[in-house]
């Protein structure tokens, strides 16, 4: 007879970080960053900062304030020096050497479980530097503070890290929660207007997955946000990132270890999309487009009514987003396997069968998907995009 012996171990590990909303948060007489990083008394907390490039050049004050405000707190404070800057958007997640560069960092300042990394930049810097926080002996102290509405409103506020690799999307990455995340809504005044509107399809998204009612708040604030109302675009934010929080903290699955991401509603086509367009189309503009293909195959199916997806096609059109692409052919089918790849191995889809509550499937009928995709290029026609 064979040995065999098994120990079964199981354990719970509870996690906890606030997302904190706040303005002008480098302002030294603004305590929420001081307050957060510091440590017992009579000791000082290290920490680095790494900075997207693009926020860096639109806010040029910003390295002297930060500098400012840890030489103000000076008691409780040190920030190793320089602050580290890296090119923003997909470039930092198709070039490894920016990870290199980070943990570099980390070993060069002494920066240990006890110390802090504190990123500035929108959702792809942020996935970098949280990438290699996580992995630095294996794990140190993340301060998230998104930049752009897609970062303070869905990429910032999870537990996801990654960059890309074999020419996928997020293939490494790490699941590690951050110790605080801070939304602080100066940082969006400077924003293109397509990054403004690029983080309103997470809204969009996750309203007409679970909240009828954000979707129709939406749809009543569309001017307001296409002439960058602030207070408008700090609800849709507060609103969006309550949601994902609401979910993240619900799920029963917060590291994603089944095959459910009812959050990746519509990302299956905006990967594929983002890729086909070598990263041309920003990853709000590509999810858009990715709700706007399985709302119509919701229709399409039986799921969805036309008044109700007509509502969604119109609300993404009238928001100045692009429902449909030139790279959106027959080749975003292979999309499909590379979701079920990076889901673990089995294919979930979310769709819809009514406007704010979403379901998911197993199967995508491919001959029905390209249906999809000619049905929102002709609605595209004939409702031009403003």
């Amino acid at each position: 007879m064979s040995y065999t012996k098994i120990i079964k171990q199981s354990f719970q590990v509870k996690f906890d970080f606030n997302l904190i909303f706040t303005s002008k948060l480098f302002e030294t007489d603004n305590a929420i960053l001081v307050d957060l990083l510091s440590g017992h008394a009579g000791t000082r907390t290290k920490a680095i900062v790494v900075a997207d490039q693009g926020v860096t050049r639109a806010h040029p004050y910003l390295k002297s304030a930060i500098a400012d405000y840890f030489k103000h707190h000076d008691n409780d404070l040190e920030l190793r020096k320089p602050i580290l800057e890296i090119p923003g958007g997909e470039q930092s997640k198709n070039d490894q050497s920016y990870i290199k560069s980070i943990l570099e960092s980390i070993n060069d300042h002494g920066i240990d479980r006890h110390s802090y990394v504190i990123a500035i930049g929108g959702g792809a810097v942020l996935d970098v530097v949280g990438f290699a926080a996580a992995v630095a002996h294996r794990g140190v102290r993340l301060i998230r503070i998104p930049t752009t509405v897609l970062s303070q409103n869905d990429s910032g506020i999870g537990v996801k890290n990654g960059i890309n690799y074999f020419g996928k999307k997020n293939f490494v990455g790490s699941f590690a929660v951050p110790y605080a995340v801070i939304n602080d809504d100066t940082f969006l005044s400077t924003l293109h207007d397509r990054d403004w509107r690029s983080g309103i399809s997470e809204a969009l998204k996750v309203s007409l997955i679970k909240d009828c009612d954000f979707f129709q708040w939406i749809e009543g604030q569309i001017e307001l946000l296409n002439t960058r109302d602030q207070d408008t675009m700090n609800e849709l934010i507060y609103r969006c990132a309550d949601l994902h929080m609401k979910h993240i903290q619900n799920s029963g699955d917060a590291f994603e270890q089944g095959s459910s991401r009812p959050l990746d509603f519509g990302h299956w086509a905006a990967h594929k999309l983002e890729q086909l367009s070598n990263y041309e189309i920003r990853h709000g503009e590509a999810v858009a487009t990715g709700i706007a293909l399985d709302s119509t195959y919701s229709h399409l199916k039986g799921y969805l009514t036309k008044p109700e997806l007509n509502r969604i096609l119109d609300c993404i059109i009238n928001l100045g987003f692009h429902i449909t692409y030139n790279e959106m052919g027959s080749e975003i089918i292979n999309g499909l396997e590379e979701f079920r790849e990076h889901l673990g191995g089995k294919l979930t889809i979310m769709l819809l069968k009514a406007l704010g509550t979403g379901f998911e499937v197993h199967e995508m009928d491919k001959a029905l998907v390209l249906a999809s995709i000619d049905y929102i290029s002709k609605y595209s026609n004939e409702k031009p995009e403003i």
